[in-house]
């Protein structure tokens, strides 16, 4: 995030450490750690909310979900009140889906593997693929 200018500093060693995003926001579509990391379909339904009343407060242009998980909850969410631009890009790495709201404004989902140790250690993720997630994040949100 900090090569693509959405934070002050390359890492955040605790929460006093001075880091501040730009133009970024985290968040989770699931809330707590599930056994074997296999959150259920009930776990996945009682977060939902959260995640739904800080879309609707944010409302971004541009979404990167880190994972499947959080590409399918993304999805449901702005399918509520958004309609396709594209057609959903079946999720893997780099996909981009466009939505369109209800009063014309266009936003952008955009895909990447979770960052988890199991895809890093695999190398299924790197470092420079997230970097260039971030750096299209960025274009697209200068573009805007």
């Amino acid at each position: 995030m900090f090569r693509a200018g959405f934070a002050n500093q390359p890492q955040s060693l605790d929460r006093d450490d001075g880091l501040r995003l730009t133009d970024a926001y985290i968040t989770a579509a699931i809330r707590c750690a599930p056994p074997q990391n296999k959150p259920t379909p009930e776990q996945r339904r009682r977060c939902f909310d959260y995640l739904r009343g800080e879309y609707e407060v944010l409302r971004p242009r541009v979404v990167i979900t880190l994972g499947k998980i959080a590409d399918d909850s993304v999805h449901a969410l702005l399918r509520e009140e958004h309609t396709y631009v594209t057609p959903r890009a079946p999720f893997k790495h780099g996909a981009e889906t466009r939505m369109q709201t209800p009063k014309g404004r266009e936003v952008l989902v955009l895909a990447s593997y979770h960052p988890s140790r199991q895809n890093t250690n695999t190398r299924k993720l790197t470092e420079p693929m997230l970097d260039r997630i971030f750096v299209r994040a960025r274009e697209l949100v200068c573009a805007s």
